[in-house]
């Protein structure tokens, strides 16, 4: 397991799935790490699991969509520890059912995606930098998918913008605080067990849309939110210290075919 002994780590979106994997794997690999979730019961379940193992853990409530909840929580987060360190940019929503007659494009639907995901992520970059900029050090990984890359039909294309926009904002903080000490860049998962994949698995009206994505997959399973989590870890370790600006995939071939 790589290391981050002592440092101070933020992941949003840690109350389940990949957030809540990175969360417990970072803790294990020695950070402090302070879990943000809009969903305060899961939340701090992920800070009761940290603890439990004894690590050190704090949550912090926060909507990513909302400036003055993501300024809050990076001065909670400074005024306790006095740094930040690592970031992972991981909190995010996906699409939602809709109805045939609007054809997806449902203007309620997309504002509320790209608050979330690529508002969420921007506002998060702008006070995390903030902070990094007086260490002159720091990491973030933002979460963006494999749908950043390739559209994929069905959707109603909001959460594909989303992710695309997340790709090319990476790029761009990174190239702009290169000099900073500051390393910025984005993972691209392909399909993970996470409750929500779980969920579309369970359901009849679902389940034949995961196992056809499945099948596609080179290796033919889906991801365990803990193999995301190692790439993240290690885009913020020390062993990837020449490593900015960059796409990482980790989808278990969908892309190279």
């Amino acid at each position: 397991m790589q290391s981050l002994t002592d440092k101070v780590v933020l992941i949003t979106g840690a109350g389940s799935g990949i957030g809540r994997a990175t969360a417990l794997k970072m803790a294990r690999a020695g950070a402090t790490v302070v879990a943000a979730d809009i969903v305060v019961d899961t939340g701090e379940d992920t800070v009761q699991s940290i603890r439990a193992d004894g690590k050190h853990a704090t949550f912090v409530r926060c909507d990513v969509g909302d400036s003055d909840d993501v300024r809050r929580l990076l001065n909670i987060i400074v005024d306790r520890y006095g740094r930040l360190d690592c970031a992972f940019n991981n909190a995010g929503i996906a699409e939602t059912q809709y109805s045939p007659g609007d054809h997806g494009f449902s203007e309620d639907n997309w504002h509320r995606i790209i608050r979330t995901n690529l508002t969420g992520t921007w506002l998060c970059l702008k006070y995390e930098i903030q902070q990094m900029l007086q260490q002159r050090a720091g990491t973030i990984v933002n979460m963006s998918s494999i749908v950043g890359l390739v559209g994929e039909a069905g959707e109603t294309g909001a959460y594909s913008a989303s992710k695309h926009g997340i790709i090319g904002l990476t790029k761009t903080i990174a190239l702009t605080y290169a000099k900073q000490g500051i390393r910025v860049n984005a993972i691209c998962p392909g399909g993970a067990e996470t409750p929500k994949l779980t969920q579309l698995a369970s359901d009849p009206d679902t389940s034949r849309l995961v196992d056809a994505f499945v099948a596609q997959t080179p290796m033919q399973r889906l991801a365990q939110p803990e193999e995301i989590a190692d790439a993240v870890i290690w885009l913020c370790s020390d062993h990837a210290t020449y490593v900015t600006g960059h796409t990482l995939v980790v989808d278990g071939g969908y892309l190279a075919q």
